[in-house]
């Protein structure tokens, strides 16, 4: 009889072991359901991702204390945008395909007309770089472009991270892909440069609301005064000329001071004025002006989309810092119910998991050479009871 239950309970206590370690793996499902939403079932390389999660949020912190000491707002907004705005969807290769991929950094790409002057942005983040080489270029530049906006009092940008950079020179993409100020049709030219890389009206003309920050430069552009009243004493380095008066607030003036034109000292390109005479880019325009939580709401959808355009993301789903990139990434109760993970641990679970192939949906199978090794331990236990 006692055999019997030495052996009754063996048989429990490896079932409940068996339970126990399927629950473990499926408790990892309520941690990131869309992780692995659509994912194909194959190996996953447990290489680290290209940028790192803590390092990211302290870039971000100190993107915020250059921007404070050096007013570059407008300048990173465009470092960022013209990386990623080199995407065409017409492509499928990457990196030929343009977008968000870190080439800026690269002189040959740094020279091309549209890129003029954004030599001293890098240089601005260069000692960001430096300090943190888990960050990515192509990540760097979407951080220091999204953080601009929002530390200008503009929307907060659901965005994600774990952007690859290009490696050579060679891979960046040819000149004539950005837009340009002045084409002879600027709606046709808006809708050539934003539709090939897969954006529509509305976000053309939200992403256009971009320029309530920053100044055009005569010397750099071709475009604009040398100086005006809101610009001949900076802040920052004095000179050119603003599409708005406060020029380092992001708010929908911009909107409002291109349909009135009241003021000679405010700058309108030929493309800015479409936004009025184009009839479908009026419908957006004249929204914008009057409502500005429409604005914004629009245009940090349109940023981030921006952002993605061409990137290729490691891990495939993205880093999220914030809360407002899709789901909220929630671990589940490992840390004792006293204080959260740190993101750093909440990247290195996910990663083990999908290393031993692991879904939310459908638990891995037992490993029955693991029971075994469980049963035997537990018989080696049982033994060495008294009277057993």
């Amino acid at each position: 009889m006692a055999s019997l239950r030495g052996t009754a309970a063996t048989a429990r206590l490896i079932h409940s072991a068996s339970r126990a370690r399927l629950s473990l793996y499926s408790a990892f499902s309520p941690l990131a359901p869309h992780i692995f939403k659509d994912q194909k079932r194959s190996s996953v390389s447990t290489a680290a991702a290209a940028s790192d999660p803590a390092q990211l949020k302290s870039a971000r912190e100190d993107i915020k204390e250059l921007l404070k000491s050096k007013s570059c707002h407008p300048i990173l907004v465009r470092l960022g945008w013209h990386d990623s705005g080199t995407y065409n969807k017409n492509i499928e290769e990457w990196p030929r395909r343009g977008g968000a991929n870190g080439s800026l950094r690269f002189d040959i790409e740094l020279k091309h007309a549209a890129n003029a002057g954004l030599v001293n942005a890098l240089n601005l983040i260069k000692p960001i770089k430096d300090k943190y080489s888990g960050v990515t270029f192509a990540d760097l530049f979407q951080l220091a472009s999204a953080t601009a906006i929002e530390e200008a009092g503009g929307p907060k940008i659901p965005m994600k991270y774990g952007r690859v950079d290009v490696s050579a020179p060679a891979e960046c993409p040819e000149e004539g892909r950005l837009p340009a100020a002045g084409p002879p049709k600027p709606a046709d030219h808006l809708r050539e440069v934003f539709y090939r890389m897969g954006l529509n009206d509305r976000e053309i003309v939200a992403l256009s609301g971009a320029h309530t920050l920053g100044r055009s430069r005569p010397e750099r552009s071709g475009w604009g005064k040398p100086e005006t009243k809101y610009t001949k004493n900076g802040p920052g380095a004095p000179g050119g000329q603003s599409w708005t008066a406060k020029w380092l607030k992001f708010d929908n003036s911009y909107f409002k001071d291109i349909k009135e034109r009241k003021d000679d000292d405010l700058l309108v390109l030929p493309t800015d004025a479409a936004l009025f005479e184009d009839p479908s880019f009026k419908v957006y325009a004249e929204k914008y002006a009057e409502d500005q939580e429409a604005f914004f709401k629009d245009y940090a959808e349109a940023h981030a989309k921006l952002s993605n355009l061409g990137a290729k993301f490691d891990p495939q789903e993205g880093i999220v810092l914030d809360d407002v990139a899709g789901e909220k990434f929630t671990a589940a109760n490992y840390s004792s119910g006293k204080r959260e993970l740190s993101e750093a641990m909440k990247q290195k679970i996910q990663a083990e998991y999908k290393a031993i192939r692991g879904s939310p949906d459908k638990p891995l199978q037992p490993s029955y050479f693991l029971n075994i090794m469980i049963a035997i331990a537990v018989l080696a236990f049982l033994t060495s009871l008294p009277g057993n």
